[in-house]
């Protein structure tokens, strides 16, 4: 079977923004901030937004969403900290 990034990147991005999920999560739980508990996940929600926007209408740019969403998670948690 050929890869077809047109029919299955979609699912790949949503699927990675719920992998995704669980880092933002993670920090609104583990790190006492208004950045982390507040922000973050409204970071995510609208990057979840934009993916399920995009997936009929930019089924291969769906993939780098995700990959968005973890580069941004790891550059506020170790740029901030846990004292933001």
């Amino acid at each position: 079977m050929a890869r077809d990034l047109e029919r299955s990147g979609p699912f790949f991005g949503v699927g990675g923004m719920a992998v995704s999920l669980f880092l933002y999560a993670y920090s609104a739980i583990a790190l006492p901030s208004w950045l982390h508990t507040v922000l973050m996940p409204l970071l995510w929600l609208g990057l979840f937004v934009l993916a399920c926007r995009w997936f009929t209408r930019r089924p291969k740019a769906v993939v780098v969403v995700p990959l968005l969403a973890v580069v941004a998670w790891f550059a506020l948690v170790l740029g901030f900290g846990a004292g933001a």
